[in-house]
This record gives structure tokens, sequence and C-alpha cells, in this order.
């Protein structure tokens, strides 16, 4: 009897190479670092990821040639950042699926100020997330200006806060105008998609936020407290 003919499917070896690339601790410590949503030099993340420059090089055209990454160059300097929020949205759900307790504990103080600060707030490439994020989600929706309750959307209320804000809500194209995103510290969705970037956004352009050190980290300011205590409720204890 004949053997049964086989049809592969195409994305198998798509699949497989994408994998691949993300696959080498080097290369993933530079996706995560990039999760920040702006754009390093091959010399930062070299730094970041404890690697020579000239290993770091061929890393990053690995992963620019694999489409995760994109280049710029300004002079001698070589930028890159992740190609586009698609690539955000999966190394975000991939993180969320390493439990915190399985990350290790930190191995001195600094660490440790580190990872509390981005567990407190932080972007997760152009949203908010951290424990910011969740009580920025939960307020929203606990006003009926965000639903969860069929995937996340945005109410006929809910735009028309973000208009009265002054947040601008751009051509959504492709991209979703609200949509879960698991935060890997709170293991609850916080808000990502259009209107999560354009808040995340208004929040840094508004003073209501700063970043703080070299990671993804943010800090509510006391005018952002203010702010998102006027305009959704949140008390200060919960921002910090």
């Amino acid at each position: 009897m004949l053997g049964r003919m086989t049809t592969r499917d195409p994305r198998a070896a798509r699949l497989a190479r994408l994998t691949a690339l993300i696959a080498d601790e080097t290369r993933a410590a530079c996706l995560l670092a990039l999760l920040d949503g702006r754009a390093w030099t091959a010399g930062e993340l070299a730094r970041h990821a404890g690697v020579a420059a000239s290993t770091l090089s061929e890393h990053l055209s690995r992963l620019v040639a694999g489409g995760l990454l994109a280049e710029e160059r300004q002079g001698r300097h070589r930028y890159v950042r992740l190609a586009d929020p698609r690539v955000a949205q999966l190394l975000e759900d991939l993180a969320a699926q390493v439990a915190p307790e399985d990350t290790g504990r930190p191995r001195n103080l600094r660490e440790a100020s580190a990872g509390s600060a981005l567990a407190r707030g932080r972007t997760c490439y152009d949203h908010l997330a951290g424990r910011l994020g969740i009580a920025v989600t939960d307020a929203l929706t606990a006003r009926g200006l965000l639903r969860q309750d069929t995937g996340f959307a945005l109410t006929d209320a809910g735009m028309r806060w973000f208009d009265a804000v002054g947040i601008g809500l751009p051509p959504r194209g492709r991209r979703p105008l609200a949509r879960g995103c698991l935060d890997w510290t709170e293991r609850r969705p916080h808000l990502a998609g259009v209107a999560g970037a354009a808040l995340c956004r208004h929040a840094l352009d508004a003073g209501w936020c700063v970043r703080i050190g070299s990671e993804r980290a943010v800090k509510v300011t006391a005018a952002g407290e203010r702010a998102l205590s006027e305009l959704l409720g949140i008390e200060a204890a919960a921002l910090r």
C-alpha cells in the first residue's frame, strides 16, 4: 500500500525561522530591551546584552533580515527598533508566559530596585503597563469608557472622553483601536492598541509620567497624580 502523500503547511518553515531568531539569549535580551518603544544604537544594545560590539552586530543583522527589527543609520551610528507593533505584541505575549517567580531572584539591590520600578509602571512598547497600566485600564472600565466583557473596546463615552481630554486617536489602519495585552507582572490585561498608544504618548508629553533609568520604567509625577485623580478617580497611592 502506497504511503499517503502529505502537504506540509507553508507556515511551518516561516514559524521555524522566526522561533530560531528569538531562541538565542543575546537576541532575546535585545528584543526585550527594545520593548521600550525607542530606537537604540548597536553600542547601547551591546552593553545591555553584555557582548562585544562585533558579536552584537551579527545578531542585529539577523534580526533585521528576519523582519523583527527595522534599521536606521545616522552618521556613524546604527539605530535599530522593533519593526512594528505586531512584533512588540508577539514579544510581550511570549514574555507573559514566563511567570515572575521563574525569572530568578534579583542578584543585588540594583536589580531589585529596577525590578520594582518596572512592576510599578513601565512602557510596553508604546502603551502603559505594570500596576500603572492596570490602574488606568481598571479606571477606564469602571467608568464605562472601556469594555472588557467581549474583548477590549472603547465605548462611545470612551471615544468622547479621549476627545475631551485632548488625546487624539489617529487612523487605525490594520491596528485595533483597543486590545488587551497580558501584563507579565500583574498577570492581567492592560490597554493596548491605538488607544493605549495614544494615552501613553499623551501621558509622557503632558508630563504625567517620566522615564526613569535606562530600562522602560516610568514614574508618575505629581502633575500626573492630580490629572489621573481628576480624570479617572485613581488614588495617588495606587500609582506609587
